[in-house]
């Protein structure tokens, strides 16, 4: 199903991994960095993220301009994104341009100035996307969600960074982080599409193992989920909702049950959230559920924005539908459709470049070793109703969950507390 993966490991601990689509014309390559905002302290907060946006800002060779023309001149597209975890810079190209994309993100990567007056300018940038963020109730309500849940710890805290943390950093701040925490046994090349991994090796190898060893990398500290209901006012239209609960990391087994479980509650649109919630109650435009797995823990969390006059029945509806998953087992059709979408979904992920360069790097990030799509469903395919109920019961106690609200919220916490945990 899956074309075999190649990997080479550098002197220096860089790993390079490929899967040749042979039937592509593209390949997209990504260049991961184990290093994410969990990596970050109070006062640190923000600078992976500014990072991000300043790798892209000029290097010894290229002015931001001149790296912006080259991309455009080949048709390419380039972005970035940082997760709590992970940074990743990443291109996609027709085949007949990768040379030329290898050698623009590599040196982006490696030959970065950081310059001062680039700093400055990109601050302003950094907190408007901030501001664009709390400005967008659907989303803002995520971030205060994980703030809520995961209290004091680093996944609690924004991957964008504070306003003041923004303000503060300078070139240097930016300079002694990058090299301080971008260690080159942390960094995974990943490409896929119309490749040959021979080449790329050839191309990116003597870039990168000039990447100096590094000692030291801060501890992540696995945090347990608060059990708290947080309002937060703001003259709204919607109340919008999060309710969070602890979920899977991303190698616990039990994964498997965990990702069908959230089908059926909430992960589509057969799903018994919204049918129930939006179908057949029509309290909410927008609802689902989701999963954020970590490397050591996890969080399964459902969003709705409803009418603030209903948003104590929709709770309710919500802790109905837990309660049911923990005491009737899945029935076999509603089974087999959860695993049908979910087979379907990776299937035809699996069939784009982007896609599949991303999975060779969380593979080999989280596993050191590629996992094939044939042992995925087949694992998939082996879950229970048994199997659901157990994961259900094990992850959904009243006493573990955390509510957040967003909007005209009245001070009435009790109630909700009272919904949440009776």
């Amino acid at each position: 199903m899956d074309e075999p993966v190649d990997k080479t490991t550098l002197e220096n601990g860089v790993r390079i991994v490929t899967r040749n689509m042979p039937y592509s014309r593209s390949v997209s390559m990504g260049v991961w960095v184990d290093v994410g905002a969990r990596d970050e302290s109070v006062l640190e907060c923000g600078l992976s993220h500014f990072i991000e946006h300043m790798i892209f800002k000029g290097t010894r060779k290229r002015t931001a301009f001149q790296i912006a023309k080259e991309f455009d001149a080949i048709g390419g597209h380039t972005n970035a994104f940082t997760t709590m975890e992970n940074t990743c810079y990443y291109a996609r190209v027709i085949d007949s341009q990768t040379e030329t994309m290898v050698d623009i993100l590599a040196d982006i990567f490696v030959n970065s100035i950081f310059d001062p007056i680039e700093v400055d300018k990109e601050r302003p940038v950094i907190l408007q996307e901030i501001g664009m963020v709390e400005d967008s109730p659907d989303e803002y309500v995520h971030v205060l969600s994980t703030q809520n849940f995961w209290g004091e710890n680093p996944l609690g805290r924004s991957i964008l960074g504070t306003p003041q943390n923004v303000v503060r950093f300078d070139a240097q701040t930016i300079k002694n982080f990058f090299r301080r925490l971008y260690h080159p046994d942390r960094i995974v090349i990943s490409a896929a599409g119309n490749i040959d991994h021979k080449r790329l090796v050839e191309l990116v190898g003597p870039v990168f193992e000039t990447i100096q060893l590094r000692d030291g990398f801060p501890q992540r500290i696995k945090p347990r989920g608060r059990s708290v209901v947080t309002l937060n006012h703001r003259n709204l239209e919607q109340m919008h909702l999060c309710l969070s609960a602890p979920g899977m990391s991303i190698t616990d087994p039990r994964r498997y049950a965990c990702s069908l479980m959230n089908t059926v509650l909430g992960g589509n649109m057969s799903s018994r959230l919204f049918q129930e919630v939006r179908e057949r109650r029509g309290l909410a435009y927008s609802v689902y559920s989701f999963l954020s797995s970590h490397v050591d823990t996890g969080m399964f969390g459902f969003y709705m924005g409803v009418d603030p006059k209903r948003a104590r029945e929709t709770i309710r509806l919500v802790m109905d539908e837990i309660d049911r998953i923990k005491q009737e087992p899945v029935d076999s059709s509603e089974l087999k459709g959860a695993m049908e979408y979910t087979k379907g979904s990776l299937l035809l992920a699996s069939e784009s470049a982007d896609n599949q360069m991303v999975r060779c790097a969380q593979n080999e990030i989280h596993f050191e070793n590629d996992i094939a799509l044939e042992t995925i469903i087949d694992n998939i395919e082996a879950v229970t109703a048994e199997d659901i109920l157990n994961t259900a019961n094990e992850l959904f106690n009243r006493g573990q969950m955390a509510l957040t609200l967003l909007g005209p919220i009245e001070d009435d916490q009790k109630e909700f507390e009272e919904i949440l945990f009776k």
